[in-house]
C-alpha cells in the first residue's frame, strides 16, 4: 500500500503492553502504574523496551537481577519551590526539578531546561534518554536532567539572575563535580549558566569549575560546546549516509527550529556541502531557495532574539515565511528535527517519505513520535535517534569536565576533532550492535541496546544498586 493510502493510526497504539513480550510488557505496565500521567516518560521507556527482547534472551541475567526495572527507575527525584521577585516587586513561585537517574558510569550529567512546559514527566523522559545517550559517548558520566517551569523569555537580565540565584539556593546541595554536573538546555544558555555558577560559588565558597558545563571560555568553558549538539547530529547523519555509500554534498536539507541546535546544525551541514532550505520557530517557518543565510539568522536569533519572520523580511525574494502547514512539507533528501519533542508526527513522516527523504536524524530530544519512527524505519529511511545523534552536546560537556579536572584548555580544532571521533564511534557502536542482535541498519535498536549494555554491565559489577 502506498504511503498516501495508509490509514492514520493512533500514536498510543504503538505503546500498548500487548505489543511487547510478556516479561517486557510486565515491566512497562509497572512503569505506567508507578508514573501516572507522565506520557513523555512512558513513550521514552516504551521505545527502549520494544527493542530489548533479543537482548533478554541472550542475557538472561538482566531479567534475573531486574536490571531493566532498575534502569527505568531514577536513583533520586528532587522537586522544590523556587520563589523570586520581578523588577516591579511582584513575587512569583516556580517549581524546580532535578532527576538524578543513573550514576553507574560516573557523576550524574545532563542539562537544565527553563520552559513553561517543564514538569516531572518531561524531566524524567529527558533523564531516561540521557542514560543511554551518555553511555554511548564512552565517557565516564552518569545521567540526570533538571529544570523549571520558569520562562526566561521576555525577562530582564536582573529577573533571570534573581530566579537563577533562588533556583541554585536549593539545587546546590545536590551538586558537585564528583556528584552531579548540570549543563544548559532549552532556556538555559551562557547567561543563565553564569548566574547559576556565581551563586553556587558564593554558597559553597569553592571554585569548582567542573560542577557546571557550558561555562564562558574565560572561566572554564570549552571550545565547540556551543556548536556541539548541532555539529554532532550532522556528523552522525554523515556517517549514516556513508554506510549507504552516500554523502551530504549537494543534499537538500530541511531543519526545524532556530535556536542553538538548529543554527549549528545548519552551519555544519552547509560546511559539508549540503543545501539547507529551512528553519522555523513556534509561529511559522522559512523556506529560502538560495539556502539559509546563516549570518543573517545568527544576527536575528542570537543578537536580537528575534523571530524567523524577521529573517524573511530582511532576506528578500528568495525567502518566504509560512504560517500554515509544517516545515516537513518541504521536499528534501535529509530532515533534521532540531526544535522540541514530538514535533514530527506520523502524517509528517508519510509526507517526508512521499517526497523522497533518505535520512532523518534527531537534533532535539525525542522530536519524532513513535508512529513516525515506525513509518520511517519501515520505509527504509536511515533514522538517527536522538540518544545517539544528538549526543555531541553531552560529549563536549564531558570534554569540558576533563579540561576542568586538568586545569587545561583545548583549541577549537582539537576539541572538534575529539567530538568528530566520538560521533563516529557512537555510529559504529550503534551500527555493529544492531547487526549483532539481528536489526541490520536499525539505529534505534542499536542505540538502545548498546547504551543499555554499558550501563547494565556496570550495575551488575557494582552489586545491587
Amino acid at each position: 500500500m502506498s504511503p498516501s493510502r495508509q490509514t492514520p493510526r493512533r500514536e498510543q497504539e504503538y505503546r500498548e503492553p500487548g505489543k511487547l513480550s510478556p516479561a517486557l510488557a510486565s515491566i512497562y505496565s509497572d512503569v505506567l502504574r508507578r508514573n501516572p500521567g507522565e506520557t513523555e516518560f512512558h513513550q521514552a521507556v516504551f521505545e527502549v523496551l520494544e527493542t530489548l527482547a533479543p537482548v533478554l534472551e541472550a542475557r538472561p541475567e538482566y531479567l534475573d537481577t531486574k536490571l531493566v526495572e532498575r534502569v527505568c527507575e531514577p536513583e533520586r527525584q528532587i522537586m522544590f519551590r523556587v520563589p523570586w521577585q520581578d523588577d516591579s516587586g511582584e513575587i512569583h513561585v516556580n517549581r524546580g526539578f532535578r532527576i538524578e537517574f543513573n550514576s553507574a558510569l560516573g557523576p550524574y550529567k545532563g542539562g537544565l531546561r527553563f520552559h513553561p512546559s517543564v514538569n516531572l514527566g518531561i524531566v524524567k523522559f529527558l533523564g531516561f534518554e540521557q542514560v543511554f545517550k551518555n553511555a554511548l559517548t564512552g565517557l565516564s558520566i552518569g545521567a540526570g536532567k533538571g529544570g523549571s517551569d520558569f520562562d526566561p523569555k521576555g525577562r530582564s537580565d536582573s529577573e533571570v539572575m534573581r530566579f537563577c540565584q533562588s533556583f541554585m539556593a536549593e539545587l546546590h546541595r545536590h551538586l558537585g563535580e564528583h556528584t552531579d554536573v548540570p549543563a544548559g538546555d532549552i532556556g538555559v544558555g551562557g547567561r543563565e549558566i553564569g548566574y547559576l555558577f556565581g551563586q553556587y560559588r558564593r554558597l559553597t565558597n569553592r571554585w569548582e569549575a567542573g560542577v557546571l558545563t557550558g561555562k564562558g571560555l574565560e572561566w572554564g568553558g570549552s571550545q565547540v560546546r556551543t556548536e556541539a549538539t548541532g555539529y554532532g547530529n550532522v556528523l552522525f547523519t554523515l556517517e549514516m549516509l556513508r554506510a549507504r555509500k552516500e554523502d551530504l554534498q549537494g543534499q537538500q536539507v530541511v531543519v526545524s527550529g532556530s535556536g542553538n541546535v538548529a543554527i549549528y546544525t545548519i552551519e555544519k551541514a552547509q560546511a559539508l556541502g549540503a543545501h539547507v532550505l529551512t528553519c522555523s520557530d513556534s509561529q511559522g517557518y522559512i523556506v529560502d531557495e538560495k539556502g539559509i543565510n546563516l549570518d543573517l539568522l545568527k544576527e536575528i536569533k542570537e543578537g536580537e532574539r528575534g523571530r524567523v519572520a524577521d529573517y524573511a523580511e530582511r532576506r528578500g525574494a528568495s525567502a518566504r515565511y509560512v504560517t500554515d502547514g509544517r516545515v516537513w512539507d518541504v521536499p528534501c533528501d535529509v530532515a533534521l528535527p532540531s526544535a522540541t519533542q514530538n514535533e514530527l508526527d506520523e502524517d509528517a513522516a508519510w509526507t517526508l517519505v512521499r517526497n523522497g527523504v533518505r535520512a532523518v536524524s534527531e537534533g532535539a530530544n525525542m522530536p519524532t513520535t513513535p508512529a513516525a519512527v515506525r513509518v520511517l524505519r519501515e520505509a527504509g529511511v536511515a533514522f538517527g535517534p536522538g540518544k545517539a545523534a544528538n549526543a555531541g552536546g553531552v560529549a563536549t560537556s564531558g570534554l569540558e569536565m576533563r579540561q576542568n579536572a586538568e586545569r587545561d584548555s583545548w583549541s577549537f580544532d582539537h576539541t572538534e576533532e575529539r567530538l568528530t571521533q566520538i560521533m563516529r564511534d557512537i555510529h559504529t557502536s550503534c551500527h555493529e550492535t544492531a547487526e549483532r542482535y539481528g536489526f541490520p541498519g536499525d539505529y534505534v535498536a542499536g542505540a538502545n541496546i548498546a547504551g543499555l549494555e554499558r550501563v547494565a554491565d556496570a550495575m551488575l559489577a557494582q552489586g545491587l544498586v
